[in-house]
């Protein structure tokens, strides 16, 4: 695996590619098989399809969307979240396509579960989806369904600490869809330095992915919105970012004058 990844997020809600907000706001951008297909031609490292209303609606992973993704024969390695509530839910949506799935609400319901996910999966299989903030100093965990955070729990940290996760996606859910809006502060005050992280939401700038991306700990950066506004997005911030060892663009090289104009 590479040692630093770029990853295109394209986040669905009922069946559709939306650009969201704060996780409270969504507009229709289309159809995620679409984005997908665009992502791996312009060359991110791993691909993210969140699900967002899979987990509220208990409808399980969609199996139908992950097929329709897959038969576009793309090359980019694909991560899946959203629905995911047993071992068997797992399994069917590795077996559909995904090379590896998000867990979110089944931390919050039963985290041992994940060691049992990890059974079948193998660890690093499994990405724990984490919407955090920071909340009088200390960081605090978001279980959509309710809109309610809470302080992070030590039956959490422990599974965590287990090894049954492969991968931390912190995701900046207040920030989430805001130009340069990510919150450093929840990786200073990530309390396991060793486990590696992702970090999402309200990434934008080539100055602040660097930054991110430079910390030791953080494996991936994860960019949704950003990557629909300009044309070439992926292979100027890849080429803003020369001196990371990310991969290169595969489009012919730009300008580096236009880089990021």
């Amino acid at each position: 695996m590479l040692e630093k990844r770029l990853i295109g997020v394209i986040t669905v809600q009922d069946g559709w590619a939306v650009q969201s907000i704060g996780y409270r706001r969504h507009r229709p951008l289309g159809r995620p098989e679409v984005i997908a297909e665009n992502l791996d031609r312009w060359g991110v490292d791993e691909i993210l399809l969140l699900c967002i209303d899979r987990d509220a609606h208990g409808g399980g992973p969609d199996l139908a969307l992950l097929d329709r993704i897959c038969r576009r024969g793309l090359s980019t390695p694909l991560v899946y979240a959203g629905g995911v509530r047993s071992v068997e839910d797992g399994v069917r949506a590795v077996q559909a396509g995904a090379e590896r799935i998000g867990i979110d609400a089944l931390l919050h319901d039963d985290p041992h579960l994940a060691a049992a996910l990890a059974e079948p999966l193998g660890a690093q299989a499994l990405v724990a989806v984490l919407p955090l903030s920071v909340q009088g100093g200390a960081l605090a965990w978001l279980d959509h369904r309710s809109r309610r955070s809470t302080p992070l729990p030590q039956q959490l940290l422990d599974v965590l600490a287990s090894g049954a996760i492969s991968e931390v996606l912190l995701v900046d859910w207040q920030h989430e869809g805001v130009h340069g809006g990510f919150d450093e502060r929840l990786l200073s005050l990530w309390p396991m330095p060793t486990l590696p992280l992702i970090a999402f939401g309200g990434l934008s700038e080539p100055a602040q992915l660097r930054g991110v991306l430079e910390r030791p700990n953080v494996v991936a950066a994860a960019v949704g919105n950003f990557l629909n506004h300009r044309e070439h997005a992926v292979q100027r911030l890849k080429q803003s970012l020369a001196g990371l060892p990310l991969r290169a663009p595969t489009h012919a090289p730009l300008d580096p004058a236009r880089a990021w104009s």
